[in-house]
């Protein structure tokens, strides 16, 4: 594969033309953002400014964030705050975060949650909770959790797939030979690939609807595009569906460097190559993300492969969008009709956290 490339040779060196994106907008971004404004919804899209936040909302896509904003990790790439958060955890959240979510005209939702290696079980229950309430209230709703490795407890992954979501995403995020650079020591390549096999094998154990795995990679963090190509095949044999490359870009300067931005033309060549090794779907572009276009890459790895996008039923996908975002519309008017005015917080009044000692793990 040639590489067509954008070497970083300076700190503050200007980004390339294809990095640049327009200020998100529009009607239903802005009704959006002042929902989960009323309903106290924090959004990892905004918080991460992540670019593609306009596009993802108008869509009827949105990430939320569980178990707080204190990560027991501290990862190179990332900029979630690293701490101990002593076992604490808002018992009441899963409710609360269903009943704001299900008032919004979402199609889609990813939750995603900080590592909490200070909880017995990872804060899988935490999760899976969330999912099945959500459920409860919206059936239509298409729900993603994008999870950590839970220290490899694969317990812990049985828990948060019996709750139902119809992704299960864990990120391995960078190649082989930069995890111990780049991500925090309790992770490895290993244990995310065994995350994301025992995931599948649990998937496939219910065949009452389609469920996918999905995993994303980072590059420009100082990878070889041959590098990358090796962790696709890896993903693919751990059984993962769904695949989503994307750009590293530094959020401070405290992280990694970035080595190269990566040419759109080799990214395309990316999405080609996971084609050919049986990837149901591959999102690779310099401004994807884990979440990016997450309703598109969940209904096109359902229907069928991208080479079959210009196929009946593939080419139908963009109406199917526009179709599920009607009946979210409805089903948000429903569920806000039934639930009442929200309080100021735009949720019910908490309720006191757990007890540490309950869920501290030990040794």
């Amino acid at each position: 594969m040639r590489c067509y490339e954008h070497r970083v040779t300076r700190h503050f060196e200007p980004k390339p033309e294809w990095l640049k994106v327009r200020a998100p907008g529009g009607d239903t971004y802005q009704s959006l953002k002042q929902t989960f404004r009323e309903l106290d919804l924090a959004t990892v899209c905004e918080e991460a400014r992540c670019p593609n936040v306009g596009e993802c909302w108008r869509e009827g896509t949105a990430t939320v964030m569980l178990l707080g904003d204190t990560c027991t990790r501290g990862c190179r790439f990332c900029a979630v705050t690293t701490g101990d958060p002593r076992g604490m955890v808002d018992s009441r959240e899963p409710e609360h975060t269903a009943r704001a979510i299900a008032r919004l005209n979402l199609q889609y939702v990813v939750m995603t949650m900080v590592n909490r290696d200070d909880l017995l079980d990872g804060g899988a229950e935490h999760v899976a909770r969330t999912v099945s309430t959500l459920r409860g209230l919206r059936p239509d709703i298409l729900v993603e959790t994008l999870v950590g490795d839970f220290c490899g407890h694969l317990s812990s992954v049985d828990t948060v797939v019996d709750g139902g979501p119809d992704v299960f995403a864990h990120n391995i995020e960078v190649v082989k030979r930069l995890q111990r650079s780049i991500r925090d020591v309790r992770s490895s390549y290993e244990q995310s690939l065994a995350v994301l096999k025992r995931a599948k094998e649990r998937i496939e154990k219910d065949s009452s609807k389609k469920r996918l795995t999905k995993s994303s990679i980072m590059v420009g963090i100082g990878e070889s595009n041959d590098e990358v190509l090796e962790a696709m095949a890896d993903l693919r044999a751990a059984g993962v569906d769904v695949l989503t490359i994307g750009q590293y870009l530094r959020p401070s300067p405290k992280h990694a460097p970035v080595d190269r931005y990566v040419h759109p033309d080799v990214f395309e060549r990316f999405a080609r190559a996971g084609d050919a090794m049986g990837f149901m779907y591959t999102a690779s572009g310099p401004l994807v993300r884990s979440s990016y276009k997450a309703a598109e890459a969940f209904l096109r790895g359902v229907l069928g492969s991208r080479a079959d996008e210009g196929a009946t039923p593939y080419g139908h996908v963009d109406a199917m969008l526009l179709d599920r975002l009607e009946v979210a519309r409805r089903e948000a008017a429903r569920v806000a009709e039934a639930l009442g005015t929200p309080t100021s917080d735009g949720m019910a009044p908490r309720e006191k956290l757990l007890s540490p000692e309950a869920l501290v793990r030990r040794g």
